[in-house]
C-alpha cells in the first residue's frame, strides 16, 4: 500500500518533469534549426550601383552580411556565342545583384518591413523575400511550439491536482502525530516535515527517472531513430544542467504541494 502511496505522487511529478524537460529540448532544438533556417535564408537585391554592406545596415540592424552574385557567371550563362564586345555590353547593362543576410529568424511581418525599407531606397531596384516559403515555416514552427506549449501546461495542472490530492492521503495518514505535534505547540513547518521528508524523497526519485530516460534517449536511441533533425541535434536532447532544473523544479512543486494543503485547513482535523 505505501508503494502505491508513493507511486501515485512519483507517476504524476515524472509527468511535469516530462513536460519541462520535453520544453527545454524543444527550444533548444528548434533554436539549433533557428539558426539553421537563418543562415540559410537569403533576401535577393538588386541594386542600380554597387553597394557596400554598411549600407545596408544602415537601412536595417538586422542585416549582418552581403554576397554580391558575380555578374561575369550570368552573363557567360546568357551570352553564349556572342562576341566579346556585346558580352561586355550586357555585362555593363546588368544591375547589380546581392543575397542579404540577417542575424535572426524574423517574423514575417519583420521580414516585409526590410523589403519595404529597402524599396524604398532610390538605389535599390528590386527586393525578392522569398516570402511565401519563409511564411509557411515560421507560422509551422509558432503552431507546434503553441500546441506543446497548451500540452504541457494541461498537463501540469492535472499533475498538480493529483500531488496535491496524493498529499491530502497523507497528511490524513500522519494526523495523529501532526495533531499531537500542534497540540505541544510545534510550529507549523515543524509538524509539515513528515510530509515534506516523504515528499522530498519521491521527488528525487521522480528527477532520477526521468534523468534515465533522457539519458537513453540522447546516447541510445536519438542514434538509431532515423529522424535526421534528431540525429544531428542529440546533443542538445539531454544536458548535465537539466537533472538540477529538474530538482529545483521538483522541490518547488514539493514545497506548494505541502502548503497548499497545509493551508487548506486550519491544523489537522479530526
Amino acid at each position: 500500500m505505501k508503494f502505491i502511496n508513493h507511486l501515485m505522487f512519483i507517476l504524476p511529478l515524472m509527468a511535469i518533469l516530462l513536460g519541462l524537460e520535453f520544453y527545454l529540448v524543444f527550444e533548444r532544438t528548434t533554436n539549433n534549426y533557428e539558426t539553421t533556417l537563418t543562415e540559410d535564408y537569403r533576401i535577393l537585391v538588386v541594386s542600380k550601383t554597387p553597394l557596400e554592406l554598411e549600407f545596408f545596415q544602415d537601412l536595417n540592424e538586422h542585416i549582418i552580411t552581403t554576397i554580391e552574385i558575380e555578374r561575369k557567371g550570368i552573363v557567360s550563362n546568357v551570352a553564349e556565342g556572342i562576341s566579346k564586345d556585346n558580352a561586355n555590353a550586357i555585362l555593363n547593362a546588368l544591375p547589380y545583384f546581392y543575397n542579404i543576410g540577417l542575424d535572426a529568424y524574423l517574423e514575417t511581418s519583420e521580414i516585409e518591413k526590410i523589403k519595404q525599407t529597402l524599396e524604398s531606397n532610390h538605389y535599390i531596384k528590386r527586393v525578392e523575400t522569398f516570402g511565401s516559403s519563409h511564411s509557411s515555416n515560421y507560422k509551422l514552427f509558432s503552431f507546434i511550439k503553441l500546441i506543446l506549449e497548451v500540452f504541457i501546461l494541461f498537463m501540469t495542472v492535472v499533475s498538480l491536482f493529483l500531488i496535491m490530492k496524493q498529499m491530502e492521503i497523507w497528511k490524513y495518514a500522519h494526523k495523529e502525530r501532526m495533531q499531537i505535534m500542534e497540540t505541544f505547540g510545534a510550529p507549523m513547518m515543524l509538524r509539515s516535515g513528515v510530509l515534506f521528508r516523504v515528499a522530498f524523497f519521491d521527488a528525487i526519485i521522480a528527477t532520477i527517472c526521468v534523468s534515465i530516460l533522457f539519458f537513453y534517449i540522447k546516447y541510445s536511441w536519438a542514434s538509431q531513430s532515423g529522424i535526421d533533425m534528431i540525429v544531428k541535434n542529440r546533443d542538445v536532447l539531454f544536458q548535465a544542467s537539466d537533472i538540477m532544473v529538474l530538482f529545483i523544479s521538483a522541490i518547488v512543486i514539493v514545497i506548494l504541494a505541502v502548503y497548499s494543503v497545509v493551508f487548506s485547513s486550519k491544523g489537522v482535523e479530526d
